[in-house]
């Protein structure tokens, strides 16, 4: 027997975004289904932000003992209880779960069901749900529907690895031991912070990357990152090919050679972990049904982010483009004032900050230099470097370099930062650019004295640099100065 279900809103995913559009829209007045095949809370907190945040919280933890001797403290190489790191993990994510819950949900009025949802049409949806030991099924007509299903691990098609363990970004959290010696292949944000956390928490690294690492960051703002993790003894080999993977007695081996052409040459590992990018999560939907169009990079929307089924809407990373939490919960207010309030809302991805918490932390904002020079041709280039901050100086984080892009007027194109807190510094320039303010309201603002954040007024104040010392500029001083 189906049950039937109307409602003014039906949800499928319950990850960042899902939450949020179910939570706002329950609490605004509306009738909600929330549907989640998995567990509540999604990728992000069960699997990606929140466990890899205090997997590299508990390595920068050790790291710190290990530095303590440049502040004049005894310093000695730190114990590392895997038990105790994976419990911390663990830990957090336990207290941020009951945010995320069910309970919660429903009491909010929202109707959860755990289930897989398809589309049986452009106006239904089907789930069936666990019922003790029967299984109860729903359908679900709704006045719109929103799909928040997120992304999963993209795993590629390497020669040998569906006969090895491997890890993922979905099962590298759960322990209990630390790996001896773990090959990452894949360079980009998550394979980084992984590489990095291991590492401080004593594990040998070796990351394989067939292009560059980071290659969406500036090039100028990687190196100080690169420099650091060659300085914690991280094995980076870059533009190699994967030619295929074996279990060895000991753990895997990785075969790789350099281009297209060079030689093979094998590295041996215990543990592998493969982060090579993620897919939208689209497949079993019955999309197609729903005459929704889409492919394994996601399902296509317009501005309103409104797919093919006017009807139906898609946010964060299953409608592909930019893939980060703080993209999903933008899309649910986009998505509430489309819905709920007739406002035909769009999406405006132009200042959206991304941030790897390795340390320094990379965040960037905007244009990055090469691609400001090739949309406007004409910029300058302002830099300020963390050894001229007093903060910096003092905690002994002055490896780290601010850069901001400007057009020759003054408008803020973009602007990274390497350094220490710099994903709590990109917001300034998140602001600043989000509201159209130009370089000059940021070299006025009043920093307080000492902090890190005096690096954003003083690059913005290097702007003027070049006009406010110049010999123009002495001349008005020396005439003015006749007047007593």
């Amino acid at each position: 027997m189906t049950n039937n279900l109307n409602v003014d809103i039906c949800v499928i995913g319950a990850g960042a975004g899902g939450l949020s559009v179910a939570a706002g829209a329950s609490q605004m007045g509306s009738s909600v289904v929330l549907i989640e095949k998995g567990v509540m809370g999604g990728d992000c907190l069960n699997y990606g932000c929140v466990p890899s945040k205090a997997m590299l919280a508990a390595g920068h933890a050790a790291e710190n003992i290990r530095n303590a001797g440049r502040f004049g403290v005894e310093g000695t190489e730190p114990a590392i209880d895997a038990k105790g790191v994976f419990e911390h993990i663990d830990g957090v994510i336990k207290a941020i779960a009951p945010n995320d819950s069910v309970e919660r949900f429903e009491g909010l009025g929202v109707t959860v069901l755990q289930g897989h949802g398809r589309f049986t049409g452009p106006k239904a949806v089907e789930v069936d749900c666990a019922d003790g030991p029967e299984t109860k099924s729903w359908r679900i007509t709704a006045r719109r529907f929103v799909i928040a299903t997120g992304s999963g691990a993209f795993v590629p098609p390497i020669p040998g690895l569906d006969g090895v363990d491997y890890h993922t970004n979905e099962t590298i959290f759960k322990g209990p031991d630390l790996p001896e010696h773990l090959i990452v292949i894949g360079g980009g944000p998550i394979g980084i912070e992984m590489a990095q956390a291991h590492r401080h928490l004593g594990v040998r690294v070796t990351v394989l990357e067939m292009f560059s690492i980071m290659p969406k960051d500036d090039p100028e703002l990687v190196s100080v990152v690169r420099r650091q993790l060659d300085a914690d003894g991280i094995d980076i080999i870059e533009g190699v090919s994967i030619t295929g993977v074996e279990k060895t007695t000991d753990g895997i081996t990785v075969s790789l050679k350099d281009g297209e052409d060079g030689p093979v040459r094998m590295i041996e590992g215990s543990h592998l972990l493969i982060a090579t990018g993620r897919r939208a999560n689209v497949d079993g939907m019955g999309l197609d049904e729903a005459g929704i169009r889409y492919s394994p990079k996601g399902i296509e929307v317009d501005a309103r982010l409104r797919t093919t089924n006017k009807r139906v809407f898609a946010i964060g990373d299953v409608a592909g483009g930019l893939q980060f939490t703080h993209v999903a919960g933008y899309h649910a207010g986009v998505v509430l004032k489309n819905t709920l309030f007739r406002w035909p809302a769009k999406a405006d991805h132009r200042y959206v900050p991304w941030v790897t918490y390795t340390a320094p932390e990379l965040a960037q904002v905007g244009l990055t230099e090469a691609d400001a020079r090739k949309v406007h041709g004409d910029i300058r280039v302002l830099r300020w470097p963390f050894h001229e901050n007093d903060r910096a100086q003092a905690e002994a984080a002055t490896g780290g370099l601010l850069k901001a892009v400007v057009s020759p007027k003054g408008k803020i194109l973009g602007c990274g930062i390497a350094g220490a807190h710099a994903g709590e510094l990109i917001q300034t320039w998140v602001l600043a650019m989000s509201k159209n303010l130009k370089i000059g309201d940021v070299a006025q603002m009043i920093a307080p004295y000492p902090t890190f954040g005096e690096v954003s007024k003083r690059a913005a104040g290097s702007f003027y640099t070049p006009s406010l010392f110049s010999e123009q500029t002495r001349k008005i001083v020396r005439f003015l100065r006749r007047f007593g």
